[in-house]
């Protein structure tokens, strides 16, 4: 993923998939707060570092953070980032995460879940990283 001549390749992903805990239900309705896509921004972030650089590298900064729709407990997440610009040290990167399943629960059936026809884009964000 990476040249001594061209450095990182622009257009590299990564893709996570998590579930997403009921004991990290924040609010009514079994929402979980912000942070926790940021969190998982985080983590794909240091495998893009480490993928392009052997290093885990650290953030610097995140903009145009964008809440689109709601996460809850209970759901499956899958969670990319994309390198869209490398400079001698910092990286900057797309980042998003799509709810891919949701639970559906009922009386008869407490752990019932559904894979969703169409993911649904959750959180979108742009970052930048640091690498030694």
């Amino acid at each position: 993923m990476t040249s001594p001549e061209t450095g990182p390749a622009i257009g590299t992903k990564v893709v996570h998939r998590r579930y997403v805990p009921y004991s990290h239900a924040h609010y009514a309705g079994n929402l979980v707060d912000g942070a926790y896509s940021l969190g998982l921004f985080g983590d794909v972030a240091t495998e893009m570092c480490i993928l392009t650089d052997g290093d885990e590298g650290l953030f610097a900064s995140y903009d145009d953070v964008q809440f689109k729709a709601p996460v809850r407990a209970g759901d499956v997440l899958e969670i990319t980032c994309e390198l869209v610009k490398a400079g001698t040290r910092s990286r900057v990167m797309e980042f998003a995460v799509y709810v891919v399943a949701r639970g559906a629960a009922t009386e008869a059936r407490p752990g019932a879940a559904e894979i969703l026809a169409e993911p649904v884009l959750a959180t979108s964000a742009r970052g930048t990283v640091v690498v030694p």
